[in-house]
């Protein structure tokens, strides 16, 4: 099923939207659609729109912590004319590459539940049967790699998620895993850009071959 920017198929996620709409009227509190080009080769896919970043803004990963490794990474390797994503009146064009996510709209605490997570996949699924042949997806974290091998109907058993682990699908498509870019990651030190670069440079190198 294509996007849906009326979707309210999960009733605490509309309900939420609708207290955080009331609180911050120029947010824009609706489910966020992907961004960058149709029918990429390159598909990244996060977990969910951040309180301050895409549910403010309405675009992935833009406003907040999360996106700021993201885009200087994207623009480093090519895929972004820059390296910054502040709003959707900036000039930001991506290149090759697109970028979505698991589940539509704000989770609270950012924590989506399975129903919610199942609700949404039809989505994800519409986005990944699109894709060429050959085209890569990388996953940004646990839910994003579920939510992948939900989508293509296989068995997660089959397919563990790890940190720059490669994986073969169906349709000869390939998914890479990457810790998710968050602040909390990224200030710990799960993730660091030289662990995130390594991905990229892995899946670019793949691309150019």
């Amino acid at each position: 099923m294509k996007y849906d920017a009326n979707c309210k198929d999960c009733e605490r996620l509309n309900s939420f939207l609708i207290q955080v709409k009331n609180k911050n009227p120029d947010y824009f509190c609706k489910p966020v659609a992907p961004v960058g080009q149709k029918k990429p080769p390159f598909l990244i896919v996060g977990l969910a729109p951040g309180m301050h970043g895409a549910n403010r803004t309405g675009r992935p990963f833009t406003g907040d912590h999360a996106g700021i490794l993201l885009y200087k990474t994207l623009y480093k390797f090519g895929f972004s004319n820059t390296e910054k994503s502040e709003s959707l009146s900036d000039n930001l064009i991506l290149n090759k590459c697109s970028i979505t996510n698991a589940v539509k709209c704000l989770p609270p605490n950012n924590k989506p539940n399975p129903i919610e997570i199942k609700n949404c996949n039809k989505f994800l699924q519409s986005e990944i049967y699109e894709l060429n042949q050959g085209s890569i997806l990388l996953a940004l974290g646990l839910i994003a790699h579920n939510a992948i091998i939900m989508a293509l109907n296989l068995t997660k058993k089959e397919y563990k998620f790890y940190h720059g682990k490669r994986h073969n699908l169906p349709n000869n498509l390939v998914m890479y895993d990457s810790y998710h870019c968050s602040r909390y990651n990224t200030q710990t030190k799960r993730l660091t850009e030289e662990m995130f670069h390594e991905v990229f440079l892995s899946i670019k190198t793949e691309m150019e071959n």
